[in-house]
């Protein structure tokens, strides 16, 4: 199969923003959309305590009626879509594989149902070693056919000391085809002075300031040559990432985050702490880019 932007589809507001979100980006892209109902068959001992609707309604209408409804809000867009039956958690990382982008409704900590909470969202960007872009439902809740994309600038959450390509490579792309600004914040800590009894020493954190905005602009200058039409606002600042990055979705079209990818344990793949906590809380859709 052709790479394709793929997106999951729950019948949640979630999902169908998601949907919106992801016929933009495979428009900008120039690929087709794919939309993947996945049908989880209820057990036969809890049919009786579901009601007749739930129990009755159609699988293949969700997938249809999203389709019908993005190809007549984006004519030209190609748009597939199929409806298949087992585990969300373990179908839809396969189905990113295959995939240029895999897209997903998240309702962050509010609410309910949706693939981000419990395990499913989280089992999913654990599990594929392709971008997933976790896309929250706007206020009112929007159809299909919404603008799902808001202006504002990419931000971009990098380890300075600590760099990967294919993050940086993404978010880059990502605001060049938005020819939107790029806001890069790289988190620092200040030194533990309460551990020593120590008073701050404002000298010492100008300097460690200085030391780690300079780090983060010789990581990106090599970028800004490469892409000279981006208009790229650094940030190297003391605090904890999690929060940074929180603060900085407000607003913004979209938040990248990286994730290392970690042999499987036990007890399920691992997403890291930071993009964990965008995860849950970024007010903007959040791309989770998987690096070595």
């Amino acid at each position: 199969m052709s790479r394709t932007i793929t997106v999951g589809l729950d019948g949640s507001p979630e999902s169908l923003a998601a949907a919106a979100w992801a016929a933009g980006e495979a428009g900008r892209r120039g690929l087709p959309l794919r939309l993947i109902s996945v049908w989880e068959s209820v057990p036969l001992f809890q049919a009786p305590f579901m009601g007749a609707e739930t129990r009755s309604r159609e699988p293949e209408r969700l997938p249809r009626d999203t389709a019908d409804e993005l190809r007549a809000r984006h004519p030209g867009l190609e748009v597939i879509w199929e409806q298949v039956t087992g585990r969300p958690g373990e179908l839809l990382p396969d189905a990113a594989e295959e995939a240029e982008l895999l897209v997903l409704g998240s309702r962050g900590l509010s609410g309910i149902g949706g693939f981000l909470l419990g395990s499913v969202g989280q089992q999913v960007v654990a599990r594929t070693e392709r971008p997933v872009v976790l896309v929250r439902a706007p206020e009112p809740p929007a159809g299909p056919g919404a603008d799902a994309d808001p202006d504002g600038p990419v931000v971009l959450g990098l380890d300075a000391n600590a760099p990967d390509d294919a993050l940086l490579a993404f978010a880059f792309d990502a605001a060049v085809r938005r020819r939107a600004p790029l806001r890069v914040v790289h988190a620092w800590s200040l030194p533990p002075y309460f551990a020593y009894g120590l008073p701050p020493d404002p000298e010492l954190d100008r300097q460690l300031g200085e030391t780690e905005a300079g780090v983060l602009r010789q990581v990106l200058d090599p970028w800004r040559e490469r892409h000279p039409g981006v208009d790229v606002m650094a940030e190297a600042t003391p605090g904890k990432a999690a929060e940074l990055l929180v603060a900085a979705s407000e607003g913004a079209a979209l938040l990248v985050v990286g994730r290392r990818i970690r042999r499987a344990t036990p007890f399920g793949g691992r997403i890291g702490s930071v993009a964990h906590a965008v995860l849950h809380h970024a007010t903007a859709p959040v791309a989770v880019v998987p690096h070595p």
